[in-house]
């Protein structure tokens, strides 16, 4: 399948999911949205050859021909990274340097640390076996899009600026 077909399908169920947990979950939306992505994935690799066969067929067929690094890399990770930047206020980042570069080093190193180490616990309970190596590589492409979902959840706390830079 074609990335503009691939990353429709995203776009929409992003939408929807989105949709459900402004109106009836209520979460921060970046939290929201995930927690349904999971469950549906998993409602997906459990009940999916049962209940809907010909659907988990074509949707693992999808999830196989993706090419994973084209459409994160190539298209989800600059707009992230972008609506995550242009909000930032230079001064207020230029008075809290030594903070920011120390928590943006130090918080990476133990998220990329902490989710291979979940991701190789947790992949032997789906019937997958991936070695610890994959997992740190996983764990490091993860962990700096953190600060993204950070900033949206700080800004609709209203946190002061100091926390928030």
């Amino acid at each position: 399948m074609e990335l503009y077909y691939s990353f429709s399908i995203l776009i929409v169920l992003a939408s929807v999911f989105a949709y459900i947990n402004y109106r009836f979950i209520k979460l921060p939306s970046t939290i929201g949205i995930m927690l349904m992505a999971i469950f549906v994935s998993l409602i997906i690799r459990f009940a999916g050859h049962s209940f809907f066969p010909e659907t988990t067929s074509h949707l693992t067929t999808l999830i196989r021909e993706l090419d994973f690094t084209e459409v994160l890399m190539g298209a989800m990770l600059n707009f992230l990274l972008f609506a995550g930047a242009i909000h930032v206020n230079i001064g207020d980042l230029r008075t809290q340097r030594k903070p920011v570069l120390l928590f943006s080093t130090v918080s990476v190193i133990i998220s990329t640390f902490a989710i291979a180490g979940f991701t190789f616990f947790a992949a032997p309970l789906l019937g997958v076996e991936i070695p610890f190596i994959y997992c740190l590589l996983f764990g490091a492409l993860i962990s700096p899009t953190d600060p993204i979902a950070v900033l949206g959840i700080l800004r609709k706390a209203k946190v002061s600026k100091t926390l928030e830079t």
